[in-house]
Protein backbone atom coordinates (compact mmCIF):
# COMPACT_ATOMS: atom_id res chain seq x y z
CA UNK A 1 0.00 0.00 0.00
CA UNK A 2 1.61 3.31 -0.95
CA UNK A 3 2.75 5.60 1.57
CA UNK A 4 0.40 8.94 1.77
CA UNK A 5 2.17 12.12 1.86
CA UNK A 6 0.96 15.43 3.18
CA UNK A 7 1.64 17.46 -0.59
CA UNK A 8 3.43 19.74 1.60
CA UNK A 9 7.47 20.64 1.04
CA UNK A 10 9.87 19.63 3.49
CA UNK A 11 10.66 22.52 5.64
CA UNK A 12 14.41 22.04 6.63
CA UNK A 13 15.75 24.72 9.66
CA UNK A 14 19.13 26.46 9.54
CA UNK A 15 21.55 25.09 12.11
CA UNK A 16 21.14 27.17 15.62
CA UNK A 17 24.62 27.04 16.02
CA UNK A 18 24.71 29.57 12.70
CA UNK A 19 22.41 31.14 14.06
CA UNK A 20 24.24 32.05 17.30
CA UNK A 21 27.18 32.49 15.21
CA UNK A 22 25.52 35.20 12.80
CA UNK A 23 23.79 36.64 15.97
CA UNK A 24 27.16 36.99 18.26
CA UNK A 25 29.39 38.22 15.10
CA UNK A 26 26.56 40.93 14.97
CA UNK A 27 27.36 41.81 18.45
CA UNK A 28 30.85 42.19 17.87
CA UNK A 29 30.10 44.64 14.79
CA UNK A 30 28.18 46.80 17.19
CA UNK A 31 30.87 46.86 19.85
CA UNK A 32 33.12 47.42 17.67
CA UNK A 33 31.44 50.68 16.29
CA UNK A 34 30.77 51.22 19.58
CA UNK A 35 34.20 51.44 21.09
CA UNK A 36 35.84 52.91 17.74
CA UNK A 37 33.48 55.40 17.94
CA UNK A 38 30.29 55.70 16.54
CA UNK A 39 29.67 59.13 15.26
CA UNK A 40 33.32 58.65 13.69
CA UNK A 41 32.26 55.81 11.99
CA UNK A 42 29.19 57.05 10.31
CA UNK A 43 30.93 60.51 9.53
CA UNK A 44 33.32 58.58 7.46
CA UNK A 45 30.64 56.54 5.64
CA UNK A 46 28.64 59.97 4.98
CA UNK A 47 32.11 61.00 3.68
CA UNK A 48 32.85 58.29 1.23
CA UNK A 49 28.73 58.72 -0.12
CA UNK A 50 28.06 58.46 -3.39
CA UNK A 51 31.81 56.65 -4.06
CA UNK A 52 29.40 53.43 -2.59
CA UNK A 53 27.83 52.69 -6.26
CA UNK A 54 30.95 52.94 -8.17
CA UNK A 55 32.97 50.91 -5.40
CA UNK A 56 29.92 48.33 -5.80
CA UNK A 57 29.73 47.64 -8.99
CA UNK A 58 34.01 47.26 -9.42
CA UNK A 59 32.98 44.06 -7.57
CA UNK A 60 31.50 42.70 -10.79
CA UNK A 61 35.60 42.85 -12.19
CA UNK A 62 36.42 39.96 -9.62
CA UNK A 63 33.44 37.85 -9.66
CA UNK A 64 33.51 37.50 -13.47
CA UNK A 65 37.20 36.79 -13.32
CA UNK A 66 35.84 33.97 -10.82
CA UNK A 67 33.16 33.21 -12.99
CA UNK A 68 35.26 32.57 -16.09
CA UNK A 69 37.91 30.34 -13.76
CA UNK A 70 34.96 27.84 -13.01
CA UNK A 71 33.54 28.02 -16.98
CA UNK A 72 36.54 26.81 -17.24
CA UNK A 73 36.61 23.43 -15.42
CA UNK A 74 33.34 22.81 -17.15
CA UNK A 75 33.01 20.06 -19.98
CA UNK A 76 33.31 22.03 -23.01
CA UNK A 77 29.92 20.64 -25.25
CA UNK A 78 27.66 21.41 -22.24
CA UNK A 79 29.39 24.60 -20.62
CA UNK A 80 26.83 27.34 -20.31
CA UNK A 81 27.97 30.78 -22.01
CA UNK A 82 29.57 33.48 -20.49
CA UNK A 83 26.21 35.23 -19.49
CA UNK A 84 25.00 32.89 -17.82
CA UNK A 85 27.94 31.46 -15.87
CA UNK A 86 28.22 34.69 -14.69
CA UNK A 87 24.47 35.56 -13.52
CA UNK A 88 24.77 31.75 -11.67
CA UNK A 89 27.99 32.58 -9.86
CA UNK A 90 26.39 36.16 -9.16
CA UNK A 91 23.70 33.92 -7.46
CA UNK A 92 26.10 31.56 -6.10
CA UNK A 93 28.16 34.40 -4.17
CA UNK A 94 24.53 36.18 -2.83
CA UNK A 95 23.51 32.81 -1.21
CA UNK A 96 27.30 32.56 0.65
CA UNK A 97 27.47 35.86 1.41
CA UNK A 98 24.43 36.54 3.30
CA UNK A 99 22.60 33.28 4.14
CA UNK A 100 24.05 30.82 7.18
CA UNK A 101 25.06 28.18 4.87
CA UNK A 102 28.79 27.91 6.24
CA UNK A 103 30.07 29.07 2.39
CA UNK A 104 28.69 26.07 1.12
CA UNK A 105 25.04 26.47 0.17
CA UNK A 106 25.57 28.58 -3.06
CA UNK A 107 27.66 25.97 -4.51
CA UNK A 108 25.32 23.31 -4.05
CA UNK A 109 22.02 25.94 -5.81
CA UNK A 110 24.60 26.74 -8.67
CA UNK A 111 25.15 23.31 -9.37
CA UNK A 112 21.93 22.95 -9.48
CA UNK A 113 21.59 25.83 -12.12
CA UNK A 114 24.34 25.02 -14.28
CA UNK A 115 22.49 21.31 -14.51
CA UNK A 116 19.34 23.01 -15.33
CA UNK A 117 21.15 24.66 -18.51
CA UNK A 118 22.40 20.83 -19.58
CA UNK A 119 25.43 20.06 -17.92
CA UNK A 120 25.67 16.49 -16.45
CA UNK A 121 24.98 16.49 -12.82
CA UNK A 122 28.45 14.18 -12.36
CA UNK A 123 30.37 17.39 -14.62
CA UNK A 124 28.46 20.01 -12.34
CA UNK A 125 29.29 18.37 -9.39
CA UNK A 126 33.16 17.40 -10.12
CA UNK A 127 33.08 20.90 -11.74
CA UNK A 128 32.58 22.58 -8.08
CA UNK A 129 34.28 20.52 -6.14
CA UNK A 130 37.75 21.10 -8.35
CA UNK A 131 36.46 25.07 -8.68
CA UNK A 132 36.41 25.27 -4.47
CA UNK A 133 39.94 23.83 -4.55
CA UNK A 134 41.03 26.09 -7.14
CA UNK A 135 39.81 29.20 -5.27
CA UNK A 136 41.30 27.60 -1.48
CA UNK A 137 44.48 27.25 -3.13
CA UNK A 138 44.89 29.94 -4.93
CA UNK A 139 44.02 31.99 -2.18
CA UNK A 140 47.00 30.53 -0.12
CA UNK A 141 49.40 31.63 -2.89
CA UNK A 142 47.64 35.50 -2.26
CA UNK A 143 47.42 35.43 1.52
CA UNK A 144 51.25 34.48 1.46
CA UNK A 145 52.41 37.09 -1.49
CA UNK A 146 50.39 39.41 1.16
CA UNK A 147 52.63 38.42 4.20
CA UNK A 148 55.23 38.60 2.15
CA UNK A 149 54.67 41.97 0.92
CA UNK A 150 53.93 43.04 4.42
CA UNK A 151 57.81 42.11 5.64
CA UNK A 152 58.80 43.85 2.30
CA UNK A 153 57.39 47.01 3.80
CA UNK A 154 58.22 46.79 7.12
CA UNK A 155 60.22 44.75 9.71
CA UNK A 156 58.87 46.40 12.90
CA UNK A 157 57.70 43.45 15.57
CA UNK A 158 53.73 44.16 15.05
CA UNK A 159 54.02 43.45 11.23
CA UNK A 160 56.58 40.30 12.04
CA UNK A 161 54.01 39.01 14.73
CA UNK A 162 50.90 39.62 12.15
CA UNK A 163 53.25 38.06 9.01
CA UNK A 164 54.07 34.56 11.57
CA UNK A 165 50.39 34.64 12.64
CA UNK A 166 49.24 35.04 9.03
CA UNK A 167 51.98 31.54 8.29
CA UNK A 168 50.92 29.91 10.73
CA UNK A 169 47.40 29.71 9.36
CA UNK A 170 47.85 29.55 6.07
CA UNK A 171 49.99 26.53 6.69
CA UNK A 172 47.43 25.22 7.98
CA UNK A 173 45.30 25.70 5.51
CA UNK A 174 47.61 24.73 2.98
CA UNK A 175 47.69 21.09 4.74
CA UNK A 176 43.91 21.03 4.65
CA UNK A 177 44.14 21.98 0.72
CA UNK A 178 46.54 18.88 0.13
CA UNK A 179 44.60 16.71 2.22
CA UNK A 180 41.11 17.21 -0.06
CA UNK A 181 42.88 17.02 -2.83
CA UNK A 182 44.33 13.45 -1.61
CA UNK A 183 40.60 12.24 -0.65
CA UNK A 184 39.38 13.56 -4.37
CA UNK A 185 42.16 11.44 -6.00
CA UNK A 186 41.03 8.38 -3.50
CA UNK A 187 37.56 8.19 -4.40
CA UNK A 188 35.95 10.98 -1.93
CA UNK A 189 32.12 10.22 -3.51
CA UNK A 190 32.73 6.52 -3.37
CA UNK A 191 34.35 6.74 -0.08
CA UNK A 192 30.54 9.26 0.91
CA UNK A 193 28.44 6.66 -0.18
CA UNK A 194 29.76 3.85 1.20
CA UNK A 195 29.14 5.38 4.49
CA UNK A 196 25.94 7.01 3.17
CA UNK A 197 25.26 2.98 2.29
CA UNK A 198 24.54 2.00 6.14
CA UNK A 199 22.24 4.52 6.20
CA UNK A 200 20.13 3.89 3.02
CA UNK A 201 18.20 1.16 1.67
CA UNK A 202 19.70 -1.63 -0.20
CA UNK A 203 17.82 -0.85 -3.28
CA UNK A 204 19.37 2.03 -3.60
CA UNK A 205 22.98 1.19 -2.92
CA UNK A 206 23.77 0.55 -6.57
CA UNK A 207 22.65 3.68 -8.40
CA UNK A 208 24.35 6.10 -5.50
CA UNK A 209 27.74 3.77 -5.77
CA UNK A 210 27.20 4.32 -9.43
CA UNK A 211 26.63 8.25 -9.36
CA UNK A 212 29.52 8.88 -7.23
CA UNK A 213 32.03 6.71 -8.91
CA UNK A 214 31.08 9.19 -12.19
CA UNK A 215 31.94 12.06 -9.87
CA UNK A 216 35.04 10.88 -8.76
CA UNK A 217 36.25 9.92 -12.84
CA UNK A 218 34.58 13.59 -13.55
CA UNK A 219 36.49 15.24 -10.67
CA UNK A 220 40.44 13.32 -11.70
CA UNK A 221 39.44 14.50 -15.16
CA UNK A 222 39.20 18.05 -14.06
CA UNK A 223 42.82 18.06 -12.95
CA UNK A 224 44.16 16.60 -16.14
CA UNK A 225 42.70 19.34 -18.63
CA UNK A 226 45.70 21.05 -19.15
CA UNK A 227 45.40 23.98 -20.31
CA UNK A 228 41.70 24.89 -19.21
CA UNK A 229 42.76 24.25 -15.43
CA UNK A 230 45.66 26.35 -15.43
CA UNK A 231 43.80 29.21 -17.02
CA UNK A 232 40.96 28.49 -14.41
CA UNK A 233 44.05 28.93 -11.57
CA UNK A 234 45.28 32.10 -13.62
CA UNK A 235 41.67 33.65 -13.37
CA UNK A 236 41.03 33.07 -9.89
CA UNK A 237 44.64 34.44 -8.64
CA UNK A 238 43.90 37.62 -10.76
CA UNK A 239 40.47 38.16 -9.47
CA UNK A 240 41.87 37.91 -5.60
CA UNK A 241 44.12 40.59 -6.48
CA UNK A 242 41.14 42.67 -8.31
CA UNK A 243 39.32 43.01 -5.41
CA UNK A 244 42.36 44.75 -3.69
CA UNK A 245 40.97 47.98 -6.13
CA UNK A 246 37.65 48.12 -3.53
CA UNK A 247 39.86 48.56 -1.02
CA UNK A 248 41.77 50.96 -2.65
CA UNK A 249 38.63 52.98 -4.03
CA UNK A 250 37.16 53.38 -0.43
CA UNK A 251 40.78 55.16 0.67
CA UNK A 252 40.45 57.49 -2.22
CA UNK A 253 37.45 58.26 -1.44
CA UNK A 254 38.09 58.93 2.09
CA UNK A 255 40.54 60.92 1.21
CA UNK A 256 43.22 58.64 2.38
CA UNK A 257 44.91 57.60 -0.48
CA UNK A 258 46.80 54.11 0.07
CA UNK A 259 49.15 52.64 -2.34
CA UNK A 260 48.05 49.72 -4.34
CA UNK A 261 50.85 47.53 -3.04
CA UNK A 262 49.11 48.35 0.84
CA UNK A 263 45.64 47.87 -0.18
CA UNK A 264 46.66 43.66 -1.69
CA UNK A 265 48.15 43.61 1.97
CA UNK A 266 44.99 44.40 3.67
CA UNK A 267 42.83 42.60 1.02
CA UNK A 268 45.03 39.34 1.23
CA UNK A 269 45.65 38.95 4.76
CA UNK A 270 41.85 39.74 5.64
CA UNK A 271 40.68 37.54 2.95
CA UNK A 272 42.76 35.07 4.97
CA UNK A 273 40.86 35.90 8.23
CA UNK A 274 37.80 35.52 6.38
CA UNK A 275 38.15 31.85 4.90
CA UNK A 276 39.09 30.88 8.52
CA UNK A 277 35.82 32.12 9.37
CA UNK A 278 34.26 30.06 7.04
CA UNK A 279 31.42 28.82 9.81
CA UNK A 280 30.56 32.56 11.20
CA UNK A 281 27.81 33.41 8.38
CA UNK A 282 29.41 36.24 6.67
CA UNK A 283 32.59 36.38 8.50
CA UNK A 284 30.48 39.10 10.74
CA UNK A 285 32.75 40.23 13.13
CA UNK A 286 35.75 38.43 12.39
CA UNK A 287 36.15 40.74 9.19
CA UNK A 288 35.85 44.00 10.35
CA UNK A 289 38.20 42.99 13.47
CA UNK A 290 40.74 41.88 11.28
CA UNK A 291 40.59 45.19 9.22
CA UNK A 292 41.24 46.93 12.74
CA UNK A 293 44.31 44.96 13.83
CA UNK A 294 45.68 45.05 10.71
CA UNK A 295 44.88 48.95 9.07
CA UNK A 296 47.07 49.70 12.67
CA UNK A 297 50.34 48.39 10.80
CA UNK A 298 49.23 51.22 8.03
CA UNK A 299 47.81 53.74 10.17
CA UNK A 300 44.45 53.64 9.29
CA UNK A 301 42.43 54.92 12.78
CA UNK A 302 40.11 52.12 13.83
CA UNK A 303 36.87 54.10 12.34
CA UNK A 304 38.89 54.14 8.94
CA UNK A 305 39.09 50.34 9.10
CA UNK A 306 35.63 49.72 9.59
CA UNK A 307 34.26 52.12 6.88
CA UNK A 308 36.43 49.84 4.48
CA UNK A 309 34.77 46.92 6.36
CA UNK A 310 31.27 48.35 6.06
CA UNK A 311 31.80 49.00 2.80
CA UNK A 312 31.80 45.91 1.80
CA UNK A 313 29.22 44.62 3.93
CA UNK A 314 26.77 47.48 1.37
CA UNK A 315 28.34 46.23 -1.13
CA UNK A 316 27.51 42.86 -0.25
CA UNK A 317 23.69 43.44 0.45
CA UNK A 318 23.74 45.85 -2.87
CA UNK A 319 24.32 42.63 -4.78
CA UNK A 320 23.46 39.90 -2.99
CA UNK A 321 19.35 40.85 -2.15
CA UNK A 322 18.84 40.92 -5.76
CA UNK A 323 20.67 37.53 -6.12
CA UNK A 324 18.53 36.03 -3.66
CA UNK A 325 15.48 37.43 -5.00
CA UNK A 326 16.83 35.87 -8.54
CA UNK A 327 17.25 32.82 -7.06
CA UNK A 328 14.05 31.81 -5.54
CA UNK A 329 12.15 33.83 -8.86
CA UNK A 330 14.18 30.68 -10.53
CA UNK A 331 13.23 28.03 -8.47
CA UNK A 332 10.03 28.78 -8.08
CA UNK A 333 9.50 28.81 -11.76
CA UNK A 334 10.79 24.99 -11.80
CA UNK A 335 8.91 23.90 -8.95
CA UNK A 336 5.93 25.56 -10.94
CA UNK A 337 6.59 23.84 -14.67
CA UNK A 338 7.45 20.34 -12.55
CA UNK A 339 4.14 20.44 -10.66
CA UNK A 340 1.92 21.59 -14.22
CA UNK A 341 4.03 19.04 -16.07
CA UNK A 342 2.49 16.11 -13.33
CA UNK A 343 -1.11 15.83 -13.86
CA UNK A 344 -3.53 13.89 -11.90
CA UNK A 345 -4.13 12.26 -15.41
CA UNK A 346 -0.99 11.34 -16.02
CA UNK A 347 -0.52 10.26 -12.21
CA UNK A 348 -3.41 8.07 -12.64
CA UNK A 349 -2.56 6.45 -15.67
CA UNK A 350 0.99 5.49 -14.03
CA UNK A 351 -0.77 4.18 -11.51
CA UNK A 352 -3.18 1.82 -13.91
CA UNK A 353 -0.20 0.89 -15.87
CA UNK A 354 1.76 -0.16 -12.58
CA UNK A 355 -0.97 -2.04 -11.37
CA UNK A 356 -1.62 -3.71 -14.55
CA UNK A 357 1.96 -5.01 -14.39
CA UNK A 358 1.69 -5.99 -10.42
CA UNK A 359 -1.67 -8.06 -12.05
CA UNK A 360 -0.08 -9.41 -14.98
CA UNK A 361 2.99 -10.91 -12.92
CA UNK A 362 0.97 -12.22 -9.94
CA UNK A 363 -1.19 -14.10 -12.96
CA UNK A 364 1.90 -15.27 -14.87
CA UNK A 365 1.35 -13.90 -17.60
CA UNK A 366 3.92 -12.92 -19.78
Amino acid sequence: MPLKTSGRPEVRHVPASLMIAAFCGFLLIVYLVIESGAADVAHAMLVIGWWLAPITLFHFIPLVLSALSWRELLPLSTRPDVINIIWIRWIRESINSLLPVAGVGGDVASMRLVCLRGVPVAQAAASMVVDTTVGAATQVIFVLAGAGLLLMRSTEHGALRVALAVLIGTGVLSAAVAAFIMSQHRGLFAGSAKVAGWLLPKQWLSALAAGASAIDDAVVAGYRTGRPFLGANLLRLVGWVAGAWEIWLVMHALGQPLSIIDAIILESLSSGVRAAAFLIPGALGALEGSFIVFGALFGLPAETALAISLSKRVRELALGLPGLFVWHWIEGHALLRRSTSTTPASLGDGHRRSTLTRVLKLGGGR
